[in-house]
Formats: C-alpha cells, structure tokens, sequence
C-alpha cells in the first residue's frame, strides 16, 4: 500500500453500503439486521414458471426515511 492508504479497512454489510450511497445523493436510510423485518419471511419468487430462481439469498434490507417508500429489501438470486 502507498503511505497515503489507510491500513485499516471498515467491514460493512450490504445494507450499510447501500445506506452510505444513499446518503451521498441526499436520501436518509437505516440498515436493518438480517431477518427482523417481516419482508424477509416470505418467498421471493414463484415457483410455478419455468425462469424463476431456486436459489434466494437474503441480504438485509434498508429503512428509507421521509419517502412513501417504508423498506428496501435486497436480494440476491443463484
């Protein structure tokens, strides 16, 4: 690393990550922890049609502040 790098490295979740690009274009969100909003129990997808993914991964979701928009949940399909 050159000396003007940083050694250290902040680990984030997906949520956090997405809350901090957020925030730099002017919107207010709040990660939430895996499994705790009731989005997250439910199935993604249909399993009746043909091109719809087995494979689910849930990766958190975002509260949005000030917006008819309540919860973000992201997503990632295998």
């Amino acid at each position: 690393m050159h000396d003007s790098e940083s050694d250290t490295f902040v680990y984030q979740t997906w949520p956090e990550k997405y809350s901090s690009m957020l925030k730099e274009i002017g919107i207010d969100s709040k990660a939430k922890d895996i499994g705790t909003d009731d989005v997250e129990h439910g199935d993604y997808y249909s399993r009746y049609f043909a091109h719809s993914p087995r494979m689910i991964t849930n990766r958190g979701c975002l509260e949005i502040e000030n917006s008819n928009i309540d919860v973000i949940q992201i997503i990632q399909k295998g």
